[in-house]
């Protein structure tokens, strides 16, 4: 994101359409809001999203993740100081909530506020106003509030653990985010968009994904949802390219795990050290299972022969079909059948050599 401007989001599948759409009806109402989501799902770009297309876009976006910050750092982060309000606390500070005045303050992970912290927020977000923490004067703030969690609040309101108030002023409207795992035309999209990044950071050319391993993401569930993604991506290019492959980058289920290896320590150490060859199975990483049906296990078992013998045979069709004991043209159907030659993954004329830059 350069400046006022909404930031880049990526995807086409309609469940993420839908929950733009959403924020874009949402947007100019100026409303406190809530954005719920799993981690990973985007919940801040949302928040940047319905700041720049608000009428506040020209005012100050600032954020402030409640989970970093114990009860009394958080209070002051938000509300401000007074010069002695505590042990170290040598001067006056603004707030967020000074600072964001005229515009939007995002509050990520907002489930993690302290009943004292959420009984401030209550206030100013019902009147615009708050007092600083060691202070007496009152203060206003014309702040637009968006939250955001990854729990279900209703639930937490119910249990006692965060104010009912508090969250029926926050959910004017909520929107809820779709995780990857529901945006399946949105992966292949996603992992080429974050392998550029990762080639062009590295000045190399990025010769595509193999359709299996196209296959094999859109198969997986990413539990860390688009954040995970774009690790795993990036992880497989650049191992790919810092070992000179040309060829399509294919899919490593060993990278899914970037801590998995045969010398891991074990889950709990004892004061003893303990030899690798004594550690129990159970603690070894298991290797990453797809829980995927029986038409992705095909998909990805027919894609990934035709990869391999593709390979082996340095693109030659005829050869590739030979090995595998099929015609010609049983092979040609094949390649038709699972996208080969179109898609997220070609390679782009005008990307060749690109320069470092930052990103």
């Amino acid at each position: 994101m350069i400046g006022n401007q909404t930031p880049q989001l990526i995807g086409e599948d309609p469940n993420w359409l839908e929950a733009q759409e959403h924020v874009s009806r949402l947007a100019p109402l100026d409303r406190p809001c809530l954005i719920i989501g799993e981690r990973g799902t985007g919940k801040e770009l949302i928040g940047e999203r319905m700041h720049f297309l608000s009428r506040r876009w020209d005012g100050p976006f600032v954020k402030v993740n409640c989970a970093a910050l114990s009860e009394q750092l958080l209070d002051s982060e938000l509300f401000g100081h007074e010069r002695g309000a505590f042990t170290g606390a040598t001067e006056r500070r603004l707030g967020r909530f000074e600072l964001a005045d005229g515009g939007t303050l995002f509050l990520d992970e907002i489930a993690t506020a302290s009943m004292q912290v959420q009984e401030k927020l209550l206030r100013v977000v019902e009147y615009g106003e708050f007092q600083r923490l060691g202070g007496e004067k009152v203060l206003s703030t014309n702040v637009r509030v968006v939250a955001a969690t990854n729990v279900d609040l209703p639930s937490k309101a119910a249990s006692g653990e965060f104010r009912a108030d508090l969250l029926d002023r926050l959910a004017f409207d909520v929107v809820t985010l779709p995780p990857l795992r529901a945006r399946a035309a949105d992966i292949s999209l996603l992992a080429d968009f974050f392998a550029r990044r990762m080639a062009r950071e590295m000045a190399e050319d990025f010769p595509g994904f193999a359709p299996s391993a196209i296959a094999a993401m859109e198969a997986h569930a990413w539990p860390g949802n688009v954040r995970e993604l774009r690790n795993f991506a990036q992880r497989i290019t650049y191992r790919a390219l810092t070992e000179h492959q040309t060829d399509p980058v294919q899919f490593d289920p060993d990278a899914l795990d970037p801590f998995a290896s045969p010398w891991r320590p074990a889950a709990s150490l004892s004061d003893a050290p303990t030899k690798v060859s004594e550690t129990p199975a159970a603690t070894a990483t298991p290797p990453p299972v797809l829980d995927i049906s029986f038409e992705d296990q095909t998909r990805l078992f027919e894609t990934s022969l035709i990869d391999i013998a593709l390979s082996t045979f340095e693109g030659h069709q005829g050869k590739a079909a030979d090995a595998l004991g099929l015609s010609y043209h049983q092979f040609r159907g094949l390649l038709k059948k699972h996208g080969y030659g179109k898609g997220a993954g070609k390679p782009r004329p005008e990307e060749k050599r690109a320069p470092i830059r930052s990103m």
